[in-house]
This record gives structure tokens, sequence and C-alpha cells, in this order.
């Protein structure tokens, strides 16, 4: 087996071989692989899941490829949504709030900005 590979058992013993990157995105997954000391998951590359079947590890192993897909472009959405709409609104806000709001009023001002001696 390849080292960007890993390989996930089933309970009955299907083996799926997907990419490391992909299987990266489980946490559990990755304490696994990248646990020190000399553990047969770290070694092998192989993690057995003796209580999911087949077709819910099948499942498992589709999401990773989704969300290592999807995880890019929604990061840049949300980084272009940020940039385009939420940014300008708060500005917008800011300044119309700052329009209207004197920090020192002239019959508040602290006594020590008056006196200037």
């Amino acid at each position: 087996m390849r080292k960007d590979t890993v390989k996930l058992i089933s309970a009955e013993g299907f083996e799926f071989v997907i990419d490391k990157r992909a299987a990266m995105v489980s946490q559990t997954i990755r304490n696994m692989l990248t646990s020190p000391g000399s553990f047969a998951e770290t070694q092998l590359g192989e993690v057995r899941f003796p209580e999911i079947s087949t077709t819910i590890l099948e499942k498992i192993c589709q999401y990773f490829y989704w969300s290592l897909q999807y995880a890019r472009i929604l990061l840049h959405l949300q980084e272009k949504l940020r940039r385009n709409y939420f940014v300008p609104f708060c500005a917008k806000r800011y300044i119309h709030v700052l329009s209207r709001v004197s920090f020192f009023p002239v019959e508040r001002r602290p006594s020590s900005i008056l006196n200037l001696s």
C-alpha cells in the first residue's frame, strides 16, 4: 500500500483504500494515524472499525472526499461574502453612527482638554 493512502476496514471486513488527506478530515482517524508510538494503525496505515457496517463506512468515505473537495470552496465563499458584504455593511453602519455622534460635546468636555495651561 502506498504511503499517501489509508485502508479503512468495516465490520464485515470490506476494505476501503482512500487518500490519506481525505481520511485526515476525521480528527479521530487523524489521531489514530499520527499518534506517537508503535500502534498498528500508524505502522500499517489501516484502521479497523469493528462496529461500523460497510454501507455506513462507504458513506463516511464519501463524506471525507466531499468535505475535502468543498472545504476550499466554502472557505473561499465565506471570505468573499465577508469582504464583499459584511465589511462594507459594517463600515456603512459605523460611518452612519459616527456622523451622528460627537465624542466630546462642547458642554461636556473634560476639564483637562479645556485647560491648556
